[in-house]
Formats: C-alpha cells, structure tokens, sequence
C-alpha cells in the first residue's frame, strides 16, 4: 500500500504495520543463545492498553544454522475486518535475532490513505513465562512514531512423561489458557496454566490462549506420555451359587435378527467411485503459506481414515493446491502443494492406513475455485485410484 500522510479521514488506520523492509530485532535475556529457541506461535498484541490495539500472532521456525523465517500477522482489535499478513526471513547472532526483508503475504480492509507504519521492533525474551515483550520505533510518517508488544507462547513446563494412574499437576505457560480433550475445541477440562488430572494413558490436550485471540489464532497440542502401568485392584473371589437342576429345553422358534448397521463413522464419507471427479475437502485446511494442517481438518480426515479402514480395497491419490498472494512464484506454490498432499498422507498413515495405499500430486496454485486471496483454496482433494 502506498505511504504518505494519514488523513483526519483514515488516521485510525495509520498505526498499520507494513511496507516490505519492516525489521524486527528481538533482543534476548542472557540465557545463551543454543539453550534457547523462539521456534513456535507467539500471541499477544500490540499496544495492549490501548483504545486502538492490534491482536498479533507471531509464527517462527529454525532454519539451517543461524538462519530463521516465518510471518507476523495483525489486526485491528476494534475492527478486526483491518488485517495483514508477513513472511519474515531472518538470522541468529548470539542472544540476538534480526528479522528483515518482509513480505507482505496478504491484506485485507486497505484504503487508499492508510498504510502500515515501517520500522524496527525490539523485544526482550523472558524463558520462565515464554513471554516477549518490547517496544516498536516506527520512521516518522503521519501518526507513526512508537508501539509496546507482548506475545506469549504456550508450552508444557512440567514433565513430558507422568506416572500411569496417579493424581499430578500438569503445567503451561501461556496468557488465560484454556484446555480442551479434543481437536475441535468443544470439550473444555481445564482453564489456567495448571490442570489436575489422572491419566491412564497418552493424552494430547489441545490448549488456546485467550490473550487477544485473532482470526489467526490456533490451538497448540501438548501431549503428555505415561510411565508404568494403571494399578488394578483385585476383586475377591464371589461365592458359587448352588448349581440348580436344568430347566426343560424349550421348543424351536423363529427369531428375527435385525441386520448389523454398518460403521456409521465410515458411512459419512462417500469415497470417490474410480473414474469419477476428485472429491474435495472442504474443511481440511492449511496454514498460510505453510502445510501445516488446521484443527478443522481432523474430523474430515479421521472419517476418511475410518472409510478406507472399512474398504481395505480402495486406493486414493491425495491431490494437493494452494492460493495465489502476490509476490508467490509458481515453484513454490508448486512445491507447497505437493507438501500439502504429503501432510494429509503422513495423517492418514498414522491413523492406520497403509502408506501404499496413498498417492500424492500437486497442481501448485493453477486450479483456483474461488477468487485470489481465498482461505478455500488452500486444500486437499482425493480421487480413487483404479
């Protein structure tokens, strides 16, 4: 978007991060750099306190060596319509991390007067609360001049492996978190940063904060593993009754036996009959830019799991596609969707299904349902094989 000075029109908007060379220098504590790792979803906001603040989600990974990437997303709090999204590339240098080289991936509620200030950002890493705070100093254009950030990321900060059957105490970090037993998000067990439970087996929770969620915000799984086995408790041995004389047999008689319903799990997936058009997915969804897997995805895909463990015959080719930003190539959305197809595979096999019972395509960002930009195009679909 181009800059210039803001209008009395759009000076609610001017405080918009953009313009490509945006830098970000997160400042460490002095914690050696090796021992720490800011890889993972950071949530929080921008100016907080303020009237006007900006709900943010930060998304970083490691690269080779020093070198890191990811994106920056934001919104407008009291208009959440106003938002925008970043690829980030950047290097490691001792208790330092210089992101640069922006990338404006997507923008949606732009107007001509407004535009998203440009500068640096600094924060300070606090590793006992995974808590990033710090302050950004924007080039002076309109009203742009500074803003206060706080991100926090939700990780487990008590052991990864607790005993089978007895009462522990699991622990997170994480701003207002909330706990759930299912992808979906719909079975809440727990609120806070500690949770008090019994477990008998391997449990994954699925945890959201809800420190200034956003449209882009997700749930983080945690999994906790057991050691040893559930004590059980022997029962004592009953008394036997006395053994009566045998009743007089009965005689014949027709009984009707109502016919067995099938899996009705599997019964919700219609698989593709072969020759027939590639079936799309319309839930199983993808990260922006990313292959990784939305939480909406997991229903879909574990009832395609259950329909092809009920037809142990079928086979299916997994075609992925992605979305067309600008500045995308059509490499890398090719390569992005074959990864794509390759995720929702690897799921499946997981889930029991046998790896050469699966194909994978991608057709990159040339088969687009809807409009550019459009959350739908990012998806799966699957066609049997003959």
């Amino acid at each position: 978007m181009p800059g210039g000075n803001a209008t009395a029109a759009t000076c609610y908007f001017s405080r918009m991060k953009c313009l490509p060379y945006l830098s970000l220098l997160l400042l460490l504590t002095a914690v050696p750099a090796e021992a720490q790792s800011l890889a993972g979803t950071w949530q929080g906001a921008e100016d907080p306190a303020a009237t006007r603040y900006y709900p943010s989600v930060l998304r970083l990974r490691g690269g080779a060596g020093a070198a890191v990437s990811g994106v920056l997303y934001e919104e407008i709090g009291p208009l959440p319509g106003i938002t925008v999204m970043f690829q980030v590339e950047g290097a490691r240098a001792g208790n330092a991390l210089r992101i640069n080289r922006m990338r404006k991936l997507h923008e949606t509620g732009q107007t001509e007067n407004s535009f998203w200030c440009m500068g640096t950002i600094a924060l300070t890493f606090d590793a006992a609360q995974e808590k990033l705070t710090g302050r950004a100093t924007y080039e002076p254009d309109g009203d742009c001049d500074t803003g206060e950030f706080v991100f926090y990321r939700v990780r487990l900060k008590s052991a990864a492996t607790v005993p089978a059957g007895v009462p522990t105490t699991l622990r997170v970090s994480g701003k207002a978190v909330r706990w759930y037993a299912d992808t979906a998000c719909l079975k809440l067990v727990a609120t806070g940063n500690t949770f008090k439970t019994k477990l008998s087996k391997t449990k994954t929770f699925y945890l959201k904060q809800g420190f200034f969620p956003s449209a882009e915000s997700g749930a983080v799984p945690i999994t906790v593993g057991m050691s040893g086995a559930v004590a059980t408790r022997k029962r004592p041995a009953l008394a036997q009754p006395k053994r009566l004389a045998a009743p007089a047999p009965l005689a014949p008689a027709t009984v009707a036996v109502a016919p067995v319903a099938p899996d009705t799990l599997a019964a919700r997936v219609l698989l593709p009959p072969a020759g027939a058009a590639p079936l799309r997915l319309p839930t199983v969804l993808f990260k922006l830019s990313t292959p990784l897997l939305l939480p909406s995805a997991y229903p879909a895909l574990d009832r395609l799991a259950a329909a092809l463990r009920a037809q142990p015959a079928v086979r299916l080719r997994v075609v992925g596609h992605t979305d067309r930003l600008p500045g995308d190539s059509p490499a890398q959305n090719q390569l992005l969707s074959e990864q794509r197809a390759a995720a929702v595979k690897a799921y499946l096999v997981r889930a029991g299904i046998a790896a050469d019972r699966l194909e994978t395509a991608g057709y990159g960002d040339t088969r687009r349902p809807y409009p550019s930009p459009d959350v739908r195009n990012r998806r799966v679909e699957v066609e049997r094989l003959p």
